[in-house]
């Protein structure tokens, strides 16, 4: 409370203050003689010197005056003139005139009071705006323990789900890593290198502990081959994860493909060591697939890390696996057995799971190898794994298409893409198109409109150039992406294919010509084109332009002749009709 009285007591004393300092002086503003001077002020009553032996007055008719100490006093009105009329011991008269002025006088209170106002008005600041941030820091504080408490149920509520949907193990995890995202596929490897605390206590423990870092480095170099996601090097173990950050199909495929090419490298760096007591270097894999939960770890140089039970379960296959050989989960073989030769050796129990099937990879099979050896992979190999990788590209350009094309586009929409992809493939397995072939021709019916969501002119063009930007992430060749780019190019209108894969590909394009859903199709292509400005809003003269182009045309593959070719007479004709109406 005194707190509160203070300033308002400052401010009446400053009041007063003011109020007394607002006094005044007479002053002698100016005179007009060097022959007086002013020696005292007091109040109105002035006294002025005068010169020696000399008589004053104050007015015409007033008598002369005259004292020894020759000074004139009198009594002065303000803001008036005053005449001091001086006579001289010669005679002479001279008149001095006085103007009488006030001056205010500011004393000592007064800037006292001043000061104390100035310093109550800076302290009165301080406090309001030491007030106002009390007021919100309050109003924060009740904001962010509603957030908080908010926060607290949706997190009991989240981990109550958690609980209900996943295993005990995984969800206390999940509770501890945080903020994180679950992968439903990811295929983790193990690999322990054998042995190599032993090579240390060797004669030459540098050369052998820079071979073993070369061998990382080699491993490396592989996992990024194939879009394999390093997770962490501790000691002589190396982890590894496939289908993380980026989902895919092939990630099983990749990592034991992977795992083959580490397994090939340790063997031959075995052989740098021909003393029997050097040749200890052993590589013992594991690979289990499953769910994982992965995030990122660190804040300068973030790496991803994973957790789940698939992670426990790929780390004790590689425990329970064997020197020189990968062992792999009952999961993992029933993803590839198709490409790989598996043998099974036993079980292995898992807590809360129960037992899980082992494999050991032997090779490839013989008619995916080279020379049906099964030690290399052969082409055929790698177009029937390039037919996977198509899927997740498929997915990825149709996700880019439905979200980037125009929404004005009614004909060259993500349904035409879809046809012209079903039917290159219907079209080129009656056409008996090898499956390397086959691959081409369907990469490039998936990306021969996709240049519509680049621009509507020269769209095969800008087809090609995100074609060219994407392949090569799907482990295309340069060679196959000239091939793929040619095959785009061949859709440009009119039709000019150079060979078979280019006719597959221009029948597809063209197949609405022969269907019977062929007068809704045309429909949607005439509301593009006038959308766009390349013909006038005229149906007739569409129909013109119809007729003209289908006398024209003609299918290039026996199969689509067989066909689509009664079905475009018969449609010419309709169109026909309806121009005589």
């Amino acid at each position: 409370m005194k707190t509160r009285l203070t300033p308002i007591f400052i401010l009446i004393f400053s009041v007063f203050s003011l109020q007394a300092a607002d006094k005044y002086k007479v002053v002698i503003e100016k005179h007009h003689s060097n022959q007086v001077k002013i020696i005292k002020t007091d109040s109105l009553l002035l006294k002025v010197q005068i010169p020696e032996k000399s008589q004053y007055r104050f007015s015409d008719n007033s008598q002369w005056q005259r004292n020894e100490s020759n000074v004139a006093t009198f009594y002065a009105s303000i803001n008036e003139d005053h005449i001091l009329y001086i006579k001289h011991p010669d005679g002479t008269i001279e008149e001095a005139r006085l103007v009488v002025k006030t001056q205010p006088v500011i004393s000592v209170w007064f800037w006292i009071s001043a000061s104390l106002f100035l310093l109550s008005l800076i302290w009165f600041i301080v406090r309001y705006f030491k007030y106002r941030f009390s007021v919100e820091r309050l109003d924060l504080e009740l904001r962010l323990q509603k957030t908080t408490e908010r926060m607290i149920e949706q997190r009991q509520s989240y981990e109550a789900k958690l609980a209900e949907r996943l295993p005990k193990e995984e969800a206390e995890e999940l509770k501890v890593h945080g903020k994180s995202k679950r992968y439903k596929m990811v295929t983790v490897l193990f690999s322990d290198v054998s042995g190599f605390s032993k090579l240390t206590s060797k004669d030459n423990p540098d050369k052998l502990v820079d071979d073993l870092d070369k061998f990382f480095y080699r491993f490396d170099q592989t996992v990024k081959k194939y879009n394999i996601q390093k997770i962490k090097t501790v000691g002589d173990t190396y982890m590894c994860a496939g289908g993380i950050p980026k989902k895919n199909r092939t990630n099983p495929i990749e990592v034991v493909l992977a795992a083959l090419e580490m397994q090939t490298y340790i063997e031959e760096l075995k052989t740098k060591y021909p003393d029997s007591e050097n040749r200890i270097w052993g590589l013992r894999i594991g690979i289990h697939t499953g769910p994982v939960f992965a995030g990122k770890d660190g804040f300068k140089k973030q790496a991803y890390d994973i957790w789940g039970e698939t992670v426990n379960i790929a780390s004790r296959m590689e425990s329970s696996g064997e020197i020189g050989r990968t062992n792999i989960s009952g999961n993992t073989y029933e993803l590839i057995r198709d490409y790989f030769i598996c043998n099974y050796h036993g079980k292995m129990p898992v807590k809360y799971r129960g037992d899980v099937d082992m494999y050991f990879i032997e090779g490839f099979r013989p008619h995916l190898s080279v020379k049906k050896q099964g030690s290399i992979p052969s082409e055929d190999f790698y177009t029937k794994l390039a037919f996977i990788r198509f899927d997740d590209m498929e997915e990825e350009v149709m996700d880019l298409l439905e979200h980037q094309l125009p929404d004005n586009l009614t004909y060259h929409n993500i349904k035409h893409t879809i046809d012209v992809v079903t039917q290159v493939e219907l079209v080129g397995r009656q056409e008996g198109v090898s499956e390397h072939d086959m691959l081409l021709v369907k990469t490039a019916a998936l990306f021969h409109d996709a240049g519509f969501t680049r621009g509507y002119k020269d769209h095969e063009l800008l087809g090609i150039q995100l074609a060219r930007e994407m392949l090569p992430r799907f482990h295309y060749s340069q060679e196959q992406i000239e091939a793929v780019a040619d095959l785009i190019y061949a859709t440009k209108l009119p039709p000019e294919p150079k060979n078979k894969l280019e006719m597959i590909i221009c029948d597809a394009d063209l197949d609405y010509l022969g269907r019977a859903d062929f007068i809704p199709v045309s429909e949607t292509l005439f509301k593009e084109l006038v959308e766009f400005k390349f013909i006038d809003d005229n149906y007739d003269k569409w129909n013109q332009i119809q007729i003209k182009f289908i006398e024209s045309h003609q299918y290039f593959t026996d199969t689509a002749k067989r066909l689509r070719d009664v079905n475009k007479k018969k449609q010419l004709e309709n169109i026909r009709k309806q121009l005589k109406k």
